[in-house]
């Protein structure tokens, strides 16, 4: 299973500062970072600036190879169902490599840095493009917002992938982050869910304490 994770909305893109860009890019999770739902805490390893962004995961249900973004109907069937998913950055490792012109790998690849939520079935999300995800802090909401607002929409997206490296059935593809993404403290409890029409999704719940990591890696050690 890979865990390809795409461009953010343009909010997003604004806060952190980057250039908006003219065709979907992607980075990769190892499946180690997953953090299965009701299990933690995630760590926060030694000397990190740690940032939460939730995001629509879609769960792959078949093989895509140079797949067309124009066969919109095919792209939705090739979804077999989806999850919500938190893409955690160590955001001053990844900010130190983008100045370097290094990959992100680090930043984003800790083990516990992509918790996740159980499977939703893809009946309960008729239109991916058109859910409200939401993130708390201690109960204080962070993040809020739409999937319409996405800068590509799901074809887009699998089409470029796929025209890289072949997408597998089990693979998870995480959509983008909306605007007010922040750093967490150890102590913190993050908290996060996705909404159709006004009522949450049971099967999209996340809630997850942060704590430090023991051992490991250390920043600027």
């Amino acid at each position: 299973m890979r865990m390809p994770t795409l461009p953010s909305p343009i909010d997003h893109i604004k806060e952190l500062n980057n250039a908006r860009p003219t065709r979907p890019f992607f980075f990769l999770k190892p499946p180690s970072s997953l953090l299965s739902p009701n299990v933690g805490p995630v760590l926060r390893p030694n000397g990190t600036n740690l940032h939460y962004e939730v995001e629509l995961a879609l769960v792959i249900g078949r093989e895509l190879s140079n797949f067309s973004a124009a066969d919109a109907s095919s792209a939705i069937d090739a979804i077999e169902g989806y999850a919500l998913a938190i893409d955690m950055t160590a955001r001053n490792i990844q900010d130190e490599c983008k100045k370097k012109g290094l990959p992100w790998t680090i930043a984003k690849g800790f083990d516990t840095f992509c918790p996740i939520s159980t499977f939703i079935p893809k009946e309960r999300i008729k239109d991916p493009h058109d859910v409200e995800l939401f993130l708390n802090i201690n109960g204080k909401v962070r993040q809020r917002d739409s999937s319409s607002l996405m800068l590509f929409r799901i074809p887009r997206l699998l089409s470029e992938i796929s025209g890289v490296m072949k997408l597998e059935k089990g693979d998870l593809v995480l959509t983008g982050t909306p605007k007010g993404v922040g750093e967490v403290f150890v102590g913190d409890v993050i908290s996060a869910g996705v909404e159709v029409d006004g009522s949450e999704i049971n099967e999209g719940r996340i809630e997850v304490k942060v704590e430090e990591r023991s051992e490991g890696y250390i920043h600027g050690g």
